[in-house]
């Protein structure tokens, strides 16, 4: 059974700094692209960062490059999302998920974890 498991999120003050991990079991995580997408109530999930299952690629949504990095530590099974100067607009679950190559595109992820919240305050 695969199962990924999103931790580090909480309540920030604008400007602060979180890192989130999402650690993964049932697959080797080494084998996949891994991205990390938020979603806030009534609106779509969307894309925030991807990267490569060599870590050699990494991807961002335009509102978050600069501020956001992803990267990957296949030896724990484990990606990381660093947030830097946090703002309100990025409150949203944030989830992480597994698929054959690091993509923007969510039809490609085949496995997602439950999600952890994320809010910044004014």
């Amino acid at each position: 059974q695969v199962q990924l498991v999103e931790s580090g999120g909480g309540l920030v003050q604008a400007g602060g700094s979180l890192r989130l991990s999402c650690v993964t079991s049932g697959r080797t995580i080494s084998n996949y692209g891994v991205g990390w997408f938020r979603q806030t109530p009534g609106k779509e999930r969307e894309f925030v960062a991807a990267v490569t299952q060599s870590g050699g690629g990494t991807y961002y949504a335009d509102a978050v490059k600069g501020r956001f990095t992803i990267s990957r530590d296949n030896a724990k099974n484990t990606v990381y999302l660093e947030m830097n100067s946090l703002k309100p607009a990025d409150t949203a679950v944030y989830y992480c998920a597994m698929g054959p190559r690091g993509s923007y595109y969510q039809p490609t992820y085949i496995y997602w974890g439950q999600g952890t919240q994320v809010t910044v305050s004014s």
